[in-house]
């Protein structure tokens, strides 16, 4: 690539890591700044179900939308729609912090800060994926998407490893404190706007090749899957064969998908609530911890797409058992641990295993069909990672309220009873 495309191509990796990282270093604080904040446990998981619902019924709109208008233009629409909700954000959650409105409000208007997020912020990535397919070779291409992918990927572990660095003091009389995440992430947010301002090229037309695509809610756990990646190859793959949710071809390898990621969304959103309680720790000296045991996890399961799956050289249904096996055993550990290193071990074998599954579901669908479905197939394994993260906070946290060990226990058991669905079905 020229020096001008690596340029951009700088920017519009640096667009995908900010909107991840910014998103996953306000999901790490929530915990604590709900608990200090005395609301409930389901209105923190409430917060990003709701924006996780308006991301899935966004995406495709704006991936499309992103083929008929300019890829800069809708861009700038995503991460306007990132920095407002997250400035937003940081005034109605200090709002509460310094007792101007009460818990309950705060966290009611930071809903609706959240909705702009879900409801724009689905916008940039579809543009920044066509942008990069249609500035690349065929020879670069799939390169180049791959990098652009793992942007997220990275984020999930950037977000929680910066977030307790972000907790301010006082700024005059007004104490920021745990809402200082969510003004780093909109004092970023502007200074991307001004960068895609500055340095993208203005292309009111659309590209003539490569297409943009709906990407998963960016969230803690839910890692690359490369669905995005083969769907933005071309547009001869999209417009093509139809495929449903329930295409016997695929049938078997969504299903795994969705008991999987509902599993992997169930136990992430609660693990802050759980370092929180099983340590004994005020709220404020929780995060630490938390980002510590965010991080493995998420560590855990880059090591698996990047390093152990490629070494090791595994085929899809290998993939999803061993997987299963390693997630099952690990989400256990988890819900009964007692010490932050029991939690963070633990929490990082299940995300080593979820880390194992997704692209093995993700490649098993795709090898189930032919290359004429590839598009089709791809944005149902990305809305099926997705729609993940709409229910499964909520529900995660609801079980976590009757007990703290039971959304643990009941993700271990549903990847053990997926592990004999897996073995019949997927072939």
């Amino acid at each position: 690539m020229s020096a001008r495309v690596d340029r951009q191509f700088l920017i519009l990796f640096t667009v995908m890591l900010t909107i991840a990282a910014g998103n996953t270093a306000l999901q790490s604080v929530l915990p604590a700044l709900g608990r200090s904040l005395g609301v409930a446990d389901a209105a923190v998981a409430a917060a990003f179900s709701v924006s996780a619902l308006l991301w899935v019924i966004a995406a495709p709109f704006w991936a499309n939308r992103s083929d008929r208008s300019g890829r800069r233009a809708m861009i700038l629409l995503g991460m306007a729609g990132f920095t407002i909700s997250l400035l937003l954000c940081g005034v109605f959650l200090a709002a509460g912090i310094n007792g101007w409105i009460g818990g309950t409000m705060a966290f009611a208007l930071f809903i609706a800060g959240r909705l702009i997020y879900g409801a724009l912020g689905a916008a940039a990535p579809p543009a920044v994926q066509a942008l990069v397919a249609g500035s690349t070779t065929p020879a670069e291409r799939t390169k180049a998407l791959t990098l652009l992918a793992s942007a997220f990927g990275l984020g999930t572990i950037m977000g929680p490893a910066i977030a307790p660095y972000l907790i301010l003091g006082h700024v005059g009389t007004v104490e920021i404190g745990l809402a200082g995440p969510a003004f780093a992430g909109a004092i970023f947010g502007m200074f991307m706007l001004v960068a895609v301002w500055r340095i993208l090229p203005d292309d009111r037309l659309p590209a003539a090749r490569g297409h943009g695509t709906m990407s998963a809610y960016p969230s803690i756990g839910g890692g690359p899957t490369g669905a995005t990646v083969a769907a933005s190859i071309g547009r001869d793959a999209l417009a093509s064969e139809p495929v449903g949710y329930l295409d016997p071809r695929i049938r078997g390898w969504m299903i795994v998908g969705l008991v999987m990621g509902h599993a992997q969304a169930m136990t992430g959103q609660a693990i802050g609530f759980l370092v929180i309680d099983r340590l004994g720790l005020p709220p404020a000296e929780a995060l630490q911890p938390t980002g510590l045991v965010l991080i493995m996890g998420s560590g855990a399961a880059l090591l698996a797409q990047w390093g152990i799956i490629p070494l090791l050289d595994l085929k899809p249904r290998q993939l999803v058992l061993s997987g299963l096996a390693l997630a099952a055993v690990g989400t256990v550990l988890t819900g009964f641990a007692t010490s932050l290193y029991g939690i963070a071990t633990a929490f990082a074998l299940a995300c080593l295993g979820f880390g194992f599954v997704r692209p093995g579901f993700t490649a098993g669908a795709s090898l189930a069909v032919g290359p004429e479905a590839q598009g089709p197939v791809a944005g149902k394994v990305t809305s099926v990672n997705g729609a993940s993260f709409v229910l499964g906070p909520s529900i995660g946290v609801g079980l976590y309220a009757a007990n703290h060990a039971l959304p643990y226990a009941i993700a271990g058991a549903g990847c053990a009873l997926l592990i004999a669905y897996a073995w019949r079905v997927l072939r």
